[in-house]
């Protein structure tokens, strides 16, 4: 608990004492106007309730919590805001409690499953699956940090048209060659193919048109289209040929994607494969006809009419029997909280899937599943970068591989033109550049509120000053420096007297716990983020304004080294929320 909320569970009691008033929360807050207090109190919702004036009653509170409470050492009111000056003990008591209980979790006895990334096989991951997979990540990491047990999972989509298309692009044009014979990665070999065939069954329906074919007609029947759906056929009867090539392009794919989470920094407990579980749900058909969820129509469609629920009417089941996406994903959620003891289950996808996910949840809940209720759709605005949207089909898809190694180059540019890296030897040069580039875009990436679109500029996100990752990733080697230099070693100080920037970054790394529990409830890396751009700051004000190295006593040197130490972890730790590493250097 922060000291802010240590205040506010004090003044509700007091607020019972004094007044026999149960439950009323008055606001604190940190006081950063002139009057001299750590904390003001806002007063005035009690003024309908007493018939008092403000004034009165913040005189009535500022004495009740000094005789009531060891906390505060003198009061002032200023126009019925109540500024509290807090003992100076509380501070280091409060500081000290921190120190020695960093690392402790309070475990919640509840298991959250988180599904992102969700790609498809038969094109590289973009710019969309870098927010995807980075929200999905640090939100598991934030709920872990919270005291929950966490599920990382992804569920593939490796089978179905687009996937054939790939498939039968590689034999017509392929000529035989491997990701292995021309050096090109794996799931980028692949996504080539999909553009190949786009690009040819484009000729093929000019030529059509040509004929005297309309459009739309000539999409129909081209003859690539035609085989691609054969195939898709052949795929699901089980072909020995189909199935034994959709094995080997998937392998590809799986190794290239492989690649491209480690050097994301991303990993997954579970993976799920569309393939397998596309057949899941159709057993939950005839249960929900049983039970009159569902019904059927004249051509043997089912469908489920959400109408009273301000939805439409939707097809779970076509006339020849086959499935749609909705009747999987009912399939697979129900299977998941068969194999898992999970509380919740939260889908991390683009705010383009919004509707899908309120039907899903309110079919299942229709069906009578008692979880629906905890299902939860991590819905996130779409990322662009300045030169504007993506195409995968025509293959102008921004790729995730290239944008990392673009940030990689940038943090290398910008260390260079620094020049403060001479010392390292080639291979902890390159790693800095990673982690520093890496940094820059995963922090500007999830920095954003992550219902907003958003537009990701790579150069503006590598900047040593202002709200990005490297500012926050140079603090953080600036005080390993700092502790480098002084052989520092943790030593409990019990008598110092803290200014006002000391009690201050008490304050904000006091918060740490609060934020990351609210960042849990909230869903939200954003809140992490912003609050560790605020500890750097706060931190940044105090060592700027306080000599450490060269303070004569040595019980103050001690403390804001033990300061500096916290600050630093807490930084680490919060960057790790967000999937991000720290350096010494910089």
């Amino acid at each position: 608990m922060n000291i802010k909320n240590i205040i506010e569970e004090k003044l509700l009691e007091v607020i019972l004492n004094v007044y026999q008033l149960k439950g009323i929360a008055l606001e604190v807050q940190e006081n950063k106007t002139e009057f001299e207090g750590d904390f003001t109190i806002v007063t005035f919702p009690l003024v309908k309730q007493l018939k008092k004036n403000p004034e009165a009653i913040g005189v009535e509170l500022g004495d009740a919590l000094t005789q009531q409470t060891e906390l505060v050492e003198s009061f002032n009111v200023v126009k019925g805001f109540l500024n509290i000056k807090v003992k100076n003990q509380f501070f280091i008591d409060n500081f000290k409690g921190l120190a020695e209980n960093f690392d402790a979790v309070e475990k919640k006895n509840s298991t959250v499953m988180v599904e992102y990334s969700s790609p498809n096989t038969n094109k590289p991951l973009h710019l969309g699956h870098i927010r995807n997979n980075l929200l999905g990540f640090s939100v598991a990491q934030i709920l872990e940090e919270a005291g929950y047990n966490v599920i990382k999972t992804q569920i593939i989509n490796d089978r179905g048209i687009h996937i054939c298309k790939s498939m039968l692009a590689w034999e017509k044009f392929g000529n035989g060659e491997t990701p292995e014979t021309t050096g090109i990665k794996g799931d980028k070999f692949v996504g080539n193919y999909y553009v190949k065939f786009d690009q040819e069954y484009k000729k093929e329906i000019a030529e059509l048109v040509a004929q005297g074919i309309t459009e739309e007609q000539a999409k129909k029947e081209a003859p690539l289209m035609k085989e691609a759906q054969q195939m898709l056929l052949d795929w699901e009867k089980g072909d020995e040929k189909v199935r034994t090539l959709w094995n080997e392009m998937n392998s590809w794919v799986y190794k290239g994607f492989d690649e491209t989470y480690k050097r994301l920094g991303v990993d997954f407990d579970q993976v799920q494969y569309e393939s397998n579980t596309y057949i899941l749900g159709k057993d939950l058909i005839q249960e929900g006809l049983d039970k009159g969820v569902l019904y059927q129509k004249e051509d043997g469609s089912v469908w489920c009419d959400l109408t009273d629920e301000g939805l439409d009417q939707k097809l779970l089941l076509r006339s020849d029997g086959t499935s749609v996406y909705m009747t999987q994903d009912l399939g697979t959620a129900v299977e998941r909280f068969k194999q898992n003891d999970i509380q919740k289950l939260i889908y991390t996808v683009g705010n383009e899937q919004d509707y899908h996910f309120q039907v899903l949840f309110k079919i299942l809940g229709k069906l009578g599943y008692s979880w629906a209720d905890q299902l939860y759709h991590l819905s996130y605005g779409m990322v662009e970068l300045p030169n504007g949207k993506m195409k995968s089909r025509e293959g102008t898809v921004v790729d995730a591989d290239d944008l990392m190694q673009e940030m990689h180059n940038i943090a290398k540019s910008a260390a260079e033109e620094l020049g403060k890296l001479e010392n390292l030897t080639e291979e902890e040069k390159a790693q800095n550049y990673e982690s520093v580039g890496m940094g820059a875009l995963k922090y500007f990436m999830l920095k954003v509120d992550p219902k907003k679109k958003m537009l990701f500029n790579p150069e503006e996100s590598i900047d040593f000053n202002g709200n990005t990752g490297p500012f926050i990733q140079y603090t953080y080697a600036r005080i390993q420096s700092l502790l480098a230099k002084a052989d520092f070693e943790y030593k409990a100080v019990d008598s110092v007297v803290l200014n006002e920037y000391e009690k201050a970054l008490v304050m904000q790394l006091a918060n740490y716990k609060v934020v990351v529990q609210k960042a849990a409830e909230v869903l939200s890396p954003a809140l992490v983020a912003n609050y560790v751009y605020d500890l750097v700051k706060t931190y940044n004000s105090f060592y700027q304004s306080n000599p450490i190295m060269n303070h004569e006593d040595e019980n103050v040197k001690q403390s804001r080294l033990n300061l500096s130490d916290l600050t630093a972890k807490t930084i680490k730790k919060s960057l790790n929320l967000l999937g991000i590493t720290t350096v010494n250097r910089m």
